[in-house]
């Protein structure tokens, strides 16, 4: 009985070292586990963050074309388009009020040689992306210039093309894209109003001509216009506000 006794001590001493050894590796376990953890968790402020897209910079773009960069070889858009994009002739378009984006696309295609044009190719040639966003961000925040039509005899006619294009044709009103009084639509069609009619009447013959080929649906449109159709529109969107 004596040693039945001892035995059973024994074994209840043994018992009770167990458990204390599996709570002492649970605890140990935990504390390896959560600083296992602590670095996970802070993964992900330690992962680098990805660089956002340069902030456009208006400024920077009233400098440029403004005073051009001498270091780089970039001219001043303003010889030609006059200050703030309001050009003084037809020869050069009025850039000011228009969308930004519009403009961005055209300085591109300009670059790319996608847009044909022997002055501007050699311009955005020694732009960056960047530069093409200043320029533009800085012309969009621009007065808007104001036209006038000024061929009495056809402001019918370019009135009735712009606002219900031509059916029998197959041509559609121009205000469908560029809006009645001649805005545009941001990002896709350009601000038309108050643009000089000469510019527009030589824009719509390079599409029809296929000198201009960076917009299909235009070379379309302008495919099925005549001379006098097109001088008609252009003079009438001139006069748009």
């Amino acid at each position: 009985m004596r040693q039945t006794s001892q035995i059973s001590k024994l074994t209840g001493l043994r018992a009770g070292f167990a458990v204390l050894s599996i709570f002492a590796l649970i605890s140990v376990s935990g504390k390896v586990f959560a600083a296992d953890a602590a670095p996970m968790a802070a993964a992900p402020e330690a992962k680098a963050e990805v660089p956002g897209k340069p902030k456009v910079d208006p400024a920077a773009g009233e400098a440029l074309y403004s005073n051009g960069d001498a270091t780089r070889g970039v001219t001043a858009c303003i010889t030609c388009h006059g200050p703030k994009g309001q050009s003084a002739i037809g020869t050069w378009p009025k850039l000011s009020a228009q969308h930004a984006a519009y403009l961005t696309k055209q300085l591109k295609n300009f670059k790319e040689g996608t847009r044909a044009n022997p002055i501007m190719m050699g311009m955005a040639a020694t732009l960056t992306q960047q530069d093409m966003q200043n320029i533009s961000a800085f012309l969009a925040k621009q007065p808007i210039s104001q036209g006038v039509a000024q061929d009495k005899e056809t402001i019918a006619l370019g009135q009735s093309i712009y606002r219900g294009g031509i059916a029998a044709k197959g041509v559609p009103a121009c205000a469908a894209c560029h809006s009645p009084t001649g805005a545009g639509i941001p990002a896709q069609y350009p601000l038309l109003g108050g643009q000089w009619a000469e510019y527009n009447n030589a824009q719509l013959l390079a599409f029809r001509e296929g000198v201009r080929t960076n917009s299909s649906q235009m070379t379309t449109i302008a495919s099925k216009l005549s001379d006098k159709e097109m001088k008609a529109v252009a003079d009438y969107i001139a006069g748009l506000h």
